[in-house]
């Protein structure tokens, strides 16, 4: 930890260099995109996309899940999802899965955890998984299946679907390789995971 307390005591030097970049942070945001990934540690937008502050408006959950919309049923997912859609007007969202997925890797091997109630119930409200993976079974698959449903989910939310509709807004599946850092995206053409 103190080595982030570091950081953040002097990183007041580093924006003052950016002064100017920093004042137009100040004055609202403008992203690009919504970028819905996993809270795995390994997985950093703005190291993947080159993302500077303000392109980029993050939701980050275990499993990257995207709950599907419930009428008066409030949820920061939700909420996060129509301000970026409504106010913000972001042209694109990306829901980005990766190897390596602890909550992916737990639901296809069906993993007990009764221990993590939460997580437990996260998992099964979330991650639509049948499948049974093998010990020493890629994850590559299940997980992209995952970022799939994960889409359709987002289309359950009325502002996505109209701006979706409108041809206002572009829905993208990412996958991340954490082993070699390729980012792998789905071409609906072909129905597969392929080379950006």
């Amino acid at each position: 930890m103190q080595a982030f307390i570091d950081h953040a005591r002097v990183f007041h030097r580093r924006a003052a260099q950016a002064a100017d970049d920093y004042e137009r942070l100040a004055a609202g945001q403008n992203p690009q995109a919504l970028f819905i990934t996993c809270s795995d540690s390994r997985i950093i937008p703005s190291a993947l996309t080159g993302a500077r502050p303000g392109d980029l408006f993050e939701m980050r959950t275990a499993g990257n899940i995207v709950p599907p919309y419930r009428p008066r049923v409030p949820s920061a997912e939700a909420a996060t999802i129509e301000y970026a859609v409504e106010v913000l007007g972001v042209a694109d969202i990306v829901v980005c899965g990766h190897s390596h997925c602890g909550a992916v890797g737990a639901v296809v091997r069906g993993d007990d955890l009764t221990g993590v109630p939460a997580v437990r119930d996260w998992l099964a409200e979330g991650a639509d998984l049948t499948s049974v993976q093998e010990p020493g079974q890629d994850l590559a698959g299940p997980v992209q299946r995952h970022v799939l449903d994960q889409l359709a989910r987002l289309r359950t939310h009325p502002s996505v679907a109209r701006r979706v509709d409108e041809g206002l807004l572009g829905l993208h599946g990412w996958f991340y390789e954490v082993h070699t850092g390729a980012v792998l995206t789905h071409r609906p053409g072909a129905d597969a995971f392929l080379p950006l």
